[in-house]
């Protein structure tokens, strides 16, 4: 039985095969209508989603089956000081398949190591958000019909922004891949990340402070939210949060193909006049959340043979 914790846990192949079936769900969702009827997903989020919490009861409720859990932590046993273990092994009596989200870096890793069924994690403090690197990959593909050789700029909260450290150890398996770093100083991305992922790699890339300046290079922008929750100051957040917007502008020297990417949710990083230019396709993205939650739902129910 597999559990997936990490991005780096799926091979480049695994990665193809759930693009491969989420794509075959997009051409033929009717074919799938019923096949998760009768199981169960437990969603245990114990801090706040709307996305990816909802994307995963979609993704289930559209393969026909079903949706139990929890939305925050205090409607739960966690409450009363309950362990994520105890948890885990609890709710594998009753359900087939669990989603968690937790603020604690490595907790679904300690469900996993629990749980007698499958633990997908959504997301563990600013760690890992390995659906959100499998929704973005999914999107990528879905937008330029390749992973290889692609310049990718990431703009905003490279320090806590854990989507970007996925995908960044995602894409870093590619052949002909750049990366372009745009953050302030205080939000640049952490050096283990630089290091493992890129540098050892030999993986070319610009750490920079100015957007416009590499704009004309990008063929995917990957705006994200500078997050509130992750900082211990809130002088430091007020200073930092309207660091960089993408308005109409700022596009006029990009390229006409440039993906216009965000995990969401946004606040104010991007202009809402972008959103009806045909490169954004943020919530395209979003859709394609429930699309790859879909795939690999699938996929480990298949593997754990339930």
């Amino acid at each position: 039985m597999k559990s997936l914790i990490n991005i780096l846990d799926l091979s480049v192949e695994e990665i193809d095969e759930l693009i491969a079936k989420a794509n075959d769900i997009i051409a033929n969702p009717d074919k799938y209508r019923e096949a998760c009827r009768y199981k169960k997903l437990a969603t245990l989020f114990y801090e706040p989603s709307t996305r990816t919490r909802l994307s995963f009861e979609a993704a289930m409720l559209e393969l026909g089956g079903s949706v139990l859990g929890f939305s925050e932590a205090n409607s739960s046993s966690a409450a009363k000081g309950e362990s994520v273990a105890d948890t885990a092994r609890t709710v594998s009596c009753y359900a087939d398949i669990i989603a968690m989200r937790h603020p604690k870096e490595g907790a679904p890793l300690v469900a996993a190591r629990s749980a007698s069924i499958p633990v997908i994690n959504a997301g563990d403090g600013g760690h890992n958000h390995p659906t959100q690197t499998l929704t973005d990959l999914l999107t990528i593909y879905r937008e330029k019909g390749r992973f290889n050789n692609l310049t990718l700029g990431f703009c905003g909260d490279l320090k806590f922004g854990r989507t970007v450290h996925s995908l960044i150890s995602a894409m870093s398996r590619y052949q002909g891949i750049k990366f372009v770093l745009i953050s302030p100083h205080e939000l640049k991305l952490p050096s283990y990340v630089k290091k493992d992922a890129i540098k050892e790699k030999g993986i070319p890339y610009v750490q920079t402070t100015d957007l416009e300046e590499v704009m004309p290079d990008l063929d995917i922008l990957y705006m994200t939210r500078v997050q509130r929750e992750r900082f211990f100051n809130e002088e430091d957040y007020l200073r930092l949060k309207d660091s960089y917007i993408l308005d109409m502008p700022k596009l006029a020297n990009a390229k006409a193909d440039l993906s216009i990417m965000h995990p969401l949710p946004r606040v104010n990083e991007i202009s809402t006049a972008v959103d009806d230019d045909p490169r954004a396709c943020y919530f395209r993205q979003a859709l394609n959340g429930k699309y790859i939650r879909m795939a690999l739902i699938l996929k480990l129910l298949e593997e754990a043979g339930r």
